[in-house]
């Protein structure tokens, strides 16, 4: 498995409310998201972590029971450790 960081948009349909709060308890259940995002407006979810992106979208989508669109991928970097080279106090 392809375990990184990394940051992943997504496209779901977020019709009322009950759909937020089901979107967002499957994202709080989630052990392998540091952070998620819900823009209602736009209907799009962004989560950040360490997580192979196919599997963290079949998850949602089976928890969800909605039709999940991988938008955006990108792979985060890791912070430099303090003392490393290149690092401002």
């Amino acid at each position: 498995m392809d375990y990184r960081p990394y940051c992943m948009t997504l496209r779901m349909n977020i019709d009322c409310n009950g759909c937020y709060q089901r979107i967002r308890r499957a994202l709080l259940q989630m052990q392998e998201l540091e952070s998620h995002l819900i823009d209602k407006k736009h209907g799009r979810v962004i989560v950040c972590g360490v997580f192979s992106p196919q599997d963290v979208a079949i998850k949602i989508r089976k928890r969800t029971n909605r039709r999940v669109e991988i938008l955006d991928v990108s792979e985060v970097s890791p912070p430099a450790p303090e003392g490393a080279p290149g690092h401002m106090p």
